[in-house]
């Protein structure tokens, strides 16, 4: 698109969903991999079908503390006819019994085990310490078992592969690795995988009045790229957290042409149209503008581009309204070139404690806090739960006080956000609405 910086705002602001499609379209997965241990697993995303190459247990296992036995010698059992079974070491003859424990493997010629409380452990009556012809070795032992209830063959016994079969298929692309995961890649012999590589992201800020400390009147320190390249990071991203660029427009062309070996291009700051907004034009005369304007708030004059095959998103300078934006733009971006699931943000159901206003047209985003409802409400750090009783939301949503894209403490001392939809025209006080958590998912 020809980009005209001196148009008079944005008149035609695009959809939020048709923004994302246009820059989703102009985004590939970079099909790069790489193989790593699983200590450097966490949170990457799978390359290939990862299946086990052995199970898990790797052999019968007890699955209770108490006796080995071959079921058939049990039949019958009770407690006024309990069945006496000789002690054994380590292989269960008929009418034998081998003392086992939870996890243990299970003796060769056992096939069932009897609870520990289901059996009790006597003295032998018999011929205990006779030695003539014919006398039963398990004599010498001394002891028997009275099984005081019958079992079936396999009961309270774990199988080989219960837990994982030989050759299961485990996890497939694009499933993102969890600690439990590398757990059990690790429990079937799996000691590194292959994953897809991160995708590299470039957050360069800019903007004449910035600084990194120490501000002078009329300067203002730089917030943007710190928690957008952490954000990228978090998303799953390998961000580069660039220097400070000034309003020039060589400047700007230099500093996009020097990361296009990059996956991603973001840039903060200056992408709206007033005299130093220059970055859009500097990207529609070396690539392309997809889109310049979003009906979107806080945060409409973001814009979305791509040169030489690299996606570049231009974010606003104030900083709610470029943290929406990453939220939108950046995040599935990330996602679609490297692999990783495009996944929701946990939500939680609240009721809205006032009047939430709307632009029609608009997506809005409202910064809420969250209040549990008469105790009912536990952390609002997880994923979304509705009532814990069935009453109805366990949570109050509250408006932040202040709602000016600029004002980050109206973010980070939020708890997260209520979107109302372009069909709406606010939202009433009272209402159920869900609260996107955005800065606990990845």
């Amino acid at each position: 698109m020809s980009h005209d910086r001196t148009r008079s705002g944005f008149k035609d602001r695009t959809r939020v969903a048709d923004a994302r499609e246009r820059l989703l379209a102009a985004a590939a997965p970079h099909g790069r991999t790489e193989t790593v241990p699983l200590t450097a697993a966490d949170g990457r995303a799978v390359a290939d079908a990862t299946t086990a190459p052995t199970p898990v247990p790797g052999y019968d296992r007890a699955a209770m503390d108490g006796w080995a036995v071959r079921a058939e010698d049990t039949f019958g059992a009770s407690a006024r006819s309990p069945a006496v079974l000789f002690t054994e070491d380590d292989e269960v003859a008929p009418e034998g019994a081998v003392r086992v424990h939870t996890g243990s493997e299970l003796p060769p010629g056992a096939d069932a085990v009897v609870k520990i409380e289901e059996a009790e452990r006597v003295p032998r009556s018999g011929t205990a310490g006779s030695s003539g012809e014919g006398t039963d070795p398990r004599d010498e032992i001394g002891e028997e078992v009275e099984v005081f209830d019958a079992v079936a063959e396999g009961e309270n016994v774990g199988p080989t592969g219960e837990d994982v079969a030989e050759g299961q298929t485990l996890y497939e692309p694009p499933h993102r690795l969890r600690p439990s995961d590398l757990g059990l890649l690790k429990s079937v012999g799996i000691d590194e995988v292959e994953v897809a590589d991160r995708p590299r992201v470039s957050v360069i800020p800019t903007g004449e009045e910035l600084v990194q400390a120490d501000p002078d009147p009329g300067e203002v320190i730089e917030t943007n790229g710190l928690t957008v390249s952490r954000l990228a990071e978090r998303w799953g991203g390998d961000a580069t957290y660039r220097d400070i660029v000034t309003d020039d427009e060589d400047a700007l062309r230099g500093a996009v042409e020097r990361d296009l070996d990059h996956d991603v291009v973001v840039t903060t700051g200056g992408s709206s149209v007033g005299e130093r907004d220059l970055i859009p034009e500097v990207v529609d005369e070396i690539g392309e503008v997809l889109v310049h304007g979003v009906a979107l708030k806080p945060g409409h004059p973001v814009a979305l581009g791509v040169v030489e095959g690299t996606p570049v998103v231009m974010l606003p300078g104030y900083p709610v309204a470029c943290i929406v934006n990453a939220v939108q733009f950046l995040r599935p971006v990330i996602r679609e070139i490297g692999s990783l699931p495009h996944d929701t943000h946990p939500t939680r159901r609240a009721i809205l404690s006032r009047k939430v206003s709307s632009e029609p047209g608009v997506r809005t985003f409202a910064r809420v806090t969250l209040d549990p409802i008469d105790g009912r409400g536990a952390d609002t750090d997880g994923a979304g739960d509705a009532a814990r009783d069935g009453d109805g939301p366990a949570f109050e949503a509250t408006p932040t006080r202040a709602s000016g894209s600029g004002m980050l403490s109206s973010v980070a001392l939020a708890d997260g956000w209520v979107v109302v939809p372009e069909s709406r025209e606010g939202l009433d006080a009272g209402e159920a609405v869900d609260v996107d958590l955005w800065e606990v998912s990845e």
